[in-house]
């Protein structure tokens, strides 16, 4: 397995939860990150900044470079990759991270919250893979990872909450068709989402108590971490979930993971038990 020391990260959300544990973990073997998120100033319901999140990358051995970004706003993607560059030298890695929400019907859906999630999760990922491809086929094993889920036309998901499913489903979608798309350059293109729900605090304040039975963020740092230190020519157009990925590295125990420990934790959407 390979290294990411001195590789340079762009994260989209990595202020908290999923998108900082990606980070802490390639923090350990030297890289430096793009820590690209919205949150500037402290929120009391979700703990985490940029700024605090580029202090812990730091502190676990990587550098971090924090820079305010909307992934919706195409001058704010554009200028981060530009600083991200201007202080790294190159992007090798691209996360799209960063997703809105909305597990509700069509008529519980705003319009405001229909556009919102479709222009973070589809508009934000195409956005800055277009904004990073540049400089990722110059790269040596350059990797995007989505994290949207593998495609079940299942009515089960597609019937609850539409435009959510279409919005995650489309960032599949993306993933697959770039993967084929950048194939000529070497770039991997994968997609990578919890087969369990996964302990955040946005967990914590959509559904107060869920986090109780899932799993820590860091399951998904160590699957997503494997991903990116496979070769970019050997491991693309695949949208894995974050179990299999360890059990094909030779994991069997998952209990570390677990919020409660010997309880079984549940089954993120999207996945069939």
């Amino acid at each position: 397995m390979g290294t990411l020391k001195d590789k340079t990260l762009f994260i989209t959300g990595a202020s908290r939860g999923i998108g900082k544990a990606i980070a802490l973990r390639a923090a350990r073997d030297g890289a430096r990150i793009v820590v690209a998120a919205k949150t500037a100033e402290p929120d009391p319901r979700l703990p985490g900044t940029i700024f605090s999140a580029a202090e812990e990358i730091e502190q676990a051995g990587g550098q971090a470079l924090p820079v305010v970004v909307d992934v919706r706003d195409e001058e704010q993607v554009r200028a981060a990759v530009d600083k991200a560059v201007q202080r790294f030298g190159s992007i090798d890695i691209l996360v799209n991270n960063a997703s809105a929400i909305s597990i509700t019907g069509t008529e519980e859906t705003s319009l405001k919250r229909y556009d919102l999630m479709m222009d973070i999760n589809m508009r934000g990922t195409f956005a800055c893979t277009q904004a990073c491809l540049p400089y990722l086929k110059q790269a040596a094993n350059p990797h995007v990872l989505v994290l949207s889920p593998p495609i079940d036309l299942d009515p089960k998901w597609l019937g609850p909450h539409p435009a959510y499913t279409a919005s995650k489903y489309g960032m599949s979608m993306l993933a697959l068709g770039m993967a084929e798309e950048f194939r000529r350059f070497g770039i991997a293109v994968n997609g990578l989402w919890p087969r369990t729900i996964i302990a955040t605090a946005a967990l914590n304040v959509a559904r107060q108590g869920a986090a109780e039975q899932g799993r820590i963020p860091d399951i998904m740092a160590d699957a997503a971490y494997r991903i990116l230190t496979s070769d970019s020519k050997q491991c693309s157009g695949r949208l894995y979930l974050d179990e299999q990925v360890l059990r094909e590295a030779g994991l069997s125990d998952f209990d570390a993971y677990s919020v409660s420990p010997g309880d079984a934790p549940q089954i993120d959407l999207f996945v069939t038990p």
